[in-house]
C-alpha cells in the first residue's frame, strides 16, 4: 500500500515537471520576442523623449500660472463693468448744467466714486498682469502671442488707470465740471449780492444751502483756497458799494493838513459813526454769511475772507486816521477827543477780537495795539498836565471889563463834562489801564481824579488872586473877584459843584456879596458924600437967599455930575456875567443912590426958584439917574486877553459844550 501511493506520487511530479518544462519553453520564447520589441523601442525613445519634452513643460508653466490667472480675472472682469459705467457720466455730466445742483453734485459724486473704483480694480489686476508677463517672457515664450496679448492688456490697464488723474487735470471731465461749480458758486453770489449801500440783508435759506453743497464739493477736490478767493472777490463787490454812500475823503487827510484839534474835531464823531457802521454792522454780517457758506470746511475760511473785506472796508485807513488824531499838539480838548476815540475801540472791542483774531489780520492787530497804546498815553499825559497849563496861564493878563477870564469858563465847563456820563467811566478805564502800565501799586482812580480837579481848581484859585491884583482901579478889583466868586457858586448841581463840595460852594457865595459890598463902598459910597456933606443951609424965612451958600450947591451938582458921569462912562465898560446878580447889584445902586439925589434935588429945587441960571446945573433926573443905572455892567463882546491867551482859549470853542463859545480878540 505504501509503495503504491509512493509511485502514483512520482508519476505526479513527473508530470508536474513536464507542464513546467513546456511552460518555461513557452515563456522563453515569449521573453526573446518581447526582447526584440523593447530593443525596436529602445532605438526610438530618444526622438520621442525630446518630442515630449516641451508638452510636459508647458503643462506645468501653465499649472505654476494658474494663480494668477485667477488673480488678474476678477479685477479684469470688474475693470470692463466699471469703465462702462465711467463713460456713461462723463457723458451725462458733460451734457448735464448746474440748474439743479443737487442732481449735478451726484452726478458728480458717483463719478468720482466710480473713477475711484476704476482706478483701484486696475491696480489689482496690474500686478498679477505682471507676473504673468515676467514669467512668459522666459524662452518658451518670448514669441508667443498670449504673451503680447496679456502685453497689451497690462498697457490697457495702466492707461485705465490713469483716467482718474486725467480727468482732474485741465480739460479732464472732472476738472471740467469743478470749474462748472465754480461758476455757479460765483453766479450765485452775484445774484444775491444786490444789497442796500448802508445795510446788508442775508441771503436766503435755499441759496445758503447751494452755496454749502459747492464748497463743500470743491473742498473735497482740494479747491477751497480758490473757494475762498471768489467768494472774498464777489462779496468785496458789495463793500465798495457799501462805502459809496459815505464820504471817507476825510481819511486821506494828513496830519501836517490839522492845524490843532478844532480843524479834526469835525471829522472825529464822523470816523466814529463811520467805523461802528463798518465793523458792527458790514463785517459782522460778512462774518456771519462766510460762516455760514463755509461752516461744513470746518476750516478758517472766514478769517481770510475778513480779511480781504477788512482791506476793502478800509480798516487800516480808519485806524491810521485815529492815530492821526494822537499827533495833534496836546491841550485839554485834545484829552477829550482822545477818549472819544477810546470810547469807540472801547465799543468794539469784542468785534475786534472775534473778526480780526486770525494771523491774516496782524496788521490790524498791530495797528490797534498802537492806537491804544497812543491813546491811553496821550490822554493821560495831558490829564497829568492841567494844574500845570492852568499855571501857565497866570503871567497873561487880566480881563479888562472884569468879566470872568475865559479860562476859568473853559475849565468848570471841561471838568463839568469830564465828569458827566459820558467822560468819566471813560477816563476812569484809561487811568486803570495806564496804572497797570506803569506800576503795580494802584491807587484808586476816583482818588487819583478829585486829586487832580482839586490841584487844577486851586492853581485856577491863584491865577484870580494874581490877575485881581492887576487892576489899578479897586473898583474893578472887587467887580472881578465878585464875578469870579458868583461863577463858582452857581457850580451847585453841576459835576464838578458836586465832587467839590457844599462848603466849597458855599464860600464862594460868601466871598460873592464880601466883594459886591466893597464893589459898591468902593465905588458909588464915595460919590454920595458929594451930596450929603454939610454945607448948604436953607434960606431964613422972608425969602432972604444966601447965595454964597447957593453957589457952593451949584458946585456941588456940578461936581457930582462930572463924578458920576465918569463912574458911568467907565463902569458902563465893565460887565457882570450872571443876569440876577447883574439885577442885584444895579438894584442896590438904584436904592443907594436915587434916593440920595432925589433928596438934594428936592432941596436944590428952592435954589432954582430964586436963581434961574441954576437951572443949567441940573443933568439928571431921578428917572434918567434909575435907568441909566439899571443898565450898567450889559455883557458886550470881550477884549481882555493876550494873543498867547486867545490861542489857549480859543481852540475851546464849540467843542466842550454844544453851548459853550467863547469869543475872544487882542487886547
Amino acid at each position: 500500500m505504501a509503495d503504491d501511493e509512493s509511485f502514483e506520487n512520482l508519476k505526479a511530479a513527473r508530470k508536474l515537471l513536464k507542464a513546467s518544462m513546456e511552460q518555461s519553453s513557452a515563456l522563453s520564447s515569449a521573453i526573446n520576442e518581447v526582447g526584440l520589441k523593447v530593443e525596436r523601442k529602445k532605438e526610438r525613445l530618444p526622438s520621442l523623449e525630446a518630442a515630449i519634452r516641451p508638452v510636459g513643460t508647458r503643462k506645468c508653466g501653465l499649472f505654476a500660472m494658474r494663480d494668477q490667472i485667477n488673480g488678474a480675472i476678477g479685477p479684469a472682469a470688474a475693470v470692463l463693468k466699471v469703465y462702462d459705467v465711467v463713460r456713461e457720466l462723463e457723458n451725462s455730466l458733460s451734457f448735464e448744467s448746474c440748474s439743479d445742483l443737487h442732481a449735478y453734485l451726484s452726478t458728480m459724486k458717483r463719478l468720482e466714486g466710480a473713477l475711484k473704483f476704476l482706478a483701484g480694480s486696475c491696480g489689482l489686476a496690474i500686478p498679477w498682469l505682471h507676473d504673468i508677463v515676467e514669467f512668459l517672457e522666459g524662452d518658451a515664450f518670448s514669441n508667443d502671442q498670449s504673451l503680447l496679448n496679456v502685453k497689451k492688456a497690462l498697457r490697457i490697464l495702466r492707461v485705465l488707470r490713469a483716467i482718474e488723474g486725467c480727468a482732474r487735470i485741465d480739460g479732464g471731465v472732472l476738472n471740467a465740471a469743478l470749474n462748472k461749480l465754480e461758476t455757479e458758486f460765483v453766479s450765485l453770489l452775484m445774484e444775491n449780492n444786490a444789497t442796500a449801500c448802508i445795510a446788508s440783508s442775508p441771503l436766503p435759506v435755499p441759496v445758503i444751502q447751494k452755496l454749502q453743497a459747492i464748497v463743500e464739493r470743491l473742498n473735497a477736490a482740494d479747491r477751497l483756497e480758490k473757494c475762498v478767493l471768489l467768494y472774498a472777490g464777489v462779496r468785496s463787490l458789495n463793500a465798495r458799494r457799501s462805502l459809496q454812500a459815505l464820504d471817507l475823503n476825510y481819511l486821506e487827510i494828513q496830519v501836517s493838513e490839522f492845524d490843532d484839534m478844532q480843524s479834526i474835531d469835525c471829522y472825529i464823531e464822523q470816523w466814529g459813526e463811520h467805523l461802528e457802521l463798518v465793523v458792527k454792522h458790514f463785517l459782522e454780517f460778512e462774518y456771519k454769511l462766510c460762516n455760514s457758506v463755509f461752516e461744513k470746511t470746518e476750516s478758517d475760511a472766514w478769517k481770510r475772507c475778513i480779511a480781504r473785506f477788512a482791506e476793502e472796508f478800509r480798516l487800516v485807513s480808519f485806524l491810521q486816521f485815529g492815530r492821526s488824531v494822537t499827533k495833534i499838539k496836546k491841550g485839554p480838548v485834545k484829552l477829550l477827543k482822545l477818549l472819544d476815540v477810546f470810547a469807540v475801540l472801547e465799543s468794539l472791542r469784542v468785534n475786534f477780537n472775534r473778526l480780526f483774531g486770525g494771523e491774516a489780520c496782524g496788521e490790524i492787530q498791530n495797528l490797534t495795539r498802537d492806537l491804544i497804546k497812543k491813546v491811553v498815553n496821550g490822554a493821560c499825559e495831558i490829564f497829568w498836565e492841567l494844574p500845570s497849563q492852568v499855571k501857565l496861564q497866570r503871567p497873561f493878563s487880566s480881563p479888562s471889563d472884569g468879566g470872568i477870564p475865559g479860562l476859568v469858563t473853559f475849565i468848570t465847563n471841561f471838568y463839568n463834562q469830564l465828569l458827566g456820563e459820558d467822560y468819566k467811566p471813560i477816563l476812569i478805564q484809561v487811568l486803570q489801564i495806564h496804572q497797570s502800565w506803569k506800576t503795580d501799586i494802584h491807587e484808586d482812580e476816583d482818588d487819583l481824579l478829585l486829586k487832580q480837579i482839586l490841584s487844577t481848581m486851586k492853581e485856577i484859585g491863584l491865577n484870580l488872586d494874581t490877575w485881581s491884583k492887576t487892576y489899578e482901579d479897586i473898583s474893578l478889583s472887587y467887580l472881578f473877584m465878585m464875578n469870579n466868586h458868583c461863577h463858582f457858586s452857581q457850580l451847585k448841581g453841576t459835576k464838578l459843584g458836586e465832587i467839590m463840595g457844599n462848603s466849597w460852594l458855599g464860600a464862594h457865595e460868601q466871598y460873592k456879596d464880601y466883594y459886591a459890598a466893597l464893589y459898591l463902598r468902593e465905588s458909588w459910597g464915595k460919590l454920595l458924600i458929594l451930596l450929603t456933606q454939610k454945607g448948604w443951609i436953607s434960606p431964613p424965612v422972608g425969602g432972604a437967599t444966601d447965595y454964597h451958600q447957593g453957589s457952593d450947591d451949584k458946585k456941588r451938582l456940578k461936581a457930582f455930575n462930572e463924578a458920576f458921569d465918569e463912574r458911568y462912562k467907565k463902569h458902563s465898560n465893565w460887565i457882570i456875567s450872571d443876569d440876577c446878580l447883574r439885577q442885584k447889584v444895579c438894584q442896590l445902586l438904584v436904592q443907594a443912590v436915587v434916593p440920595v439925589y432925589k433928596s438934594y434935588m428936592q432941596k436944590y429945587g428952592v435954589l432954582l426958584q430964586q436963581d434961574a441960571s441954576a437951572r443949567k446945573y441940573v443933568k439928571h433926573t431921578t428917572q434918567s439917574l434909575e435907568k441909566m443905572l439899571s443898565s450898567l455892567f450889559q455883557p458886550q463882546r470881550s477884549k481882555y486877553c493876550s494873543t498867547k491867551h486867545i490861542r489857549f482859549i480859543g481852540k475851546l470853542k464849540n467843542v466842550v459844550t454844544n453851548q459853550f463859545r467863547v469869543t475872544l480878540t487882542a487886547m
